[in-house]
């Protein structure tokens, strides 16, 4: 059955879950994969090394998916920053009409690609942000918990408040949710926490179609919750990477450095090793950033089959939530139960067990 939600009414979408934007491993086959599933794939923009390959792999993909898609444009500190101006230029020539915005001082982009009536989906770890973004013009906002994979911001804010801070405070702009998610349980929370979908990441590196190696896969699927360690917290640049030999180590030099030089821990978080590990397989070889909710993956199902799975648990849990309450005055009672001030049925659900004996 398919959603109607903000989010599948203003994306042409079937089920509200957006594969987020993720270096080194957005490209069209995995991004093709999850819109042909019903949900909105995400090219990686700066995966890319020049605006005119973006447009290569936008028509690529375009050639491997009729569904919308969209790409990711994420803004970063850099001694040389890319020409994000051109990235955003190619999108808008590219006909593409759904860009995932991050990152630091987003507004120019953002102005640029709303001249050309691009709905706009802006990655925040805090409300003072979301405001921020609000005020900018972006048509949702994707509420980062401190459960996910990557940048986690400062605030170590958890999604379960800060989603229904994000309902409290946003005015009314829709929002979705991203950390943590994996399942259609996860998916229907976030819809009772006022979201109108979700975005997932690593749960999407652990599909048939994702272009990285087998052997971090299947990383993946064996590692826990606990497998995460925070690096870059001493510069608040926060990340959260999967707990390898090289990430441990960085953490060590960061903890026990007595001069704070960035230098000291440069060559363990080089992104240039990272994206070795997704060719490679060697889980050691770099560091690479993985979610908390790892511990809540256990396969690698195709695109397709994962969003169908997800669709059956998201609806059959929101139907089921359904039968935790009665109408006024009714009595909920258990298949075999019975109800009345003077009995204590262990059949009996909740309401006038044991009167009794209290």
């Amino acid at each position: 059955m398919p959603f109607n939600t903000q989010l599948t009414r203003a994306l042409g979408i079937r089920v509200p879950v957006v594969q987020g934007g993720m270096q080194w491993v957005g490209y069209a086959e995995l991004a093709s994969a999850v819109s042909n599933a019903g949900g909105l794939g995400i090219l990686t923009a700066l995966t890319q090394p020049t605006p005119e390959d973006l447009r290569k792999e936008i028509r690529r993909c375009r050639q491997m998916t009729k569904n919308p898609f969209g790409v990711n444009l994420t803004l970063l500190p850099a001694l040389v920053p890319p020409d994000y101006a051109a990235y955003a230029q190619v999108i808008i020539d590219e006909g593409v009409k759904i860009v995932e915005t991050a990152g630091n001082s987003p507004g120019p982009v953002i102005k640029q690609l709303k001249a050309a009536n691009t709905i706009i989906l802006h990655k925040c770890t805090t409300i003072r942000h979301a405001q921020s973004a609000v005020k900018m013009g972006v048509d949702f906002l994707s509420i980062d918990g401190f459960e996910c994979a990557g940048h986690v911001g400062e605030t170590d804010i958890t999604n379960f408040i800060l989603l229904s801070r994000a309902r409290q405070s946003l005015g009314g702009v829709p929002f979705i949710a991203s950390g943590g998610f994996a399942d259609g349980q996860g998916l229907a929370a976030a819809l009772a926490l006022g979201a109108c979908g979700i975005n997932m990441g690593t749960r999407f590196m652990c599909t048939v179609e994702a272009p990285i190696h087998q052997n971090i896969k299947q990383a993946i699927v064996d590692a826990d919750e606990t497998d995460t360690e925070l690096v870059l917290r001493r510069w608040r640049n926060t990340s959260r990477l999967f707990a390898n030999k090289v990430a441990k180590a960085a953490v060590k030099v960061e903890k026990e450095s007595p001069t704070g030089k960035f230098e000291e821990v440069a060559e363990y978080v080089s992104g240039k090793r990272g994206r070795q590990v997704f060719l490679n397989g060697d889980k050691d070889f770099g560091v690479w950033t993985a979610g908390q909710v790892m511990g809540l993956i256990h396969d690698i199902p195709t695109c397709d089959a994962l969003l169908k799975r997800i669709e059956v648990e998201a609806t059959e849990t929101l139907r089921s939530n359904q039968n935790l309450f009665v109408q006024e005055g009714d009595q909920p009672v258990g298949p075999s139960g019975t109800v009345g001030k003077n009995t204590n049925n262990p059949g009996a659900e909740i309401w006038g067990v044991g009167k009794s004996k209290l």
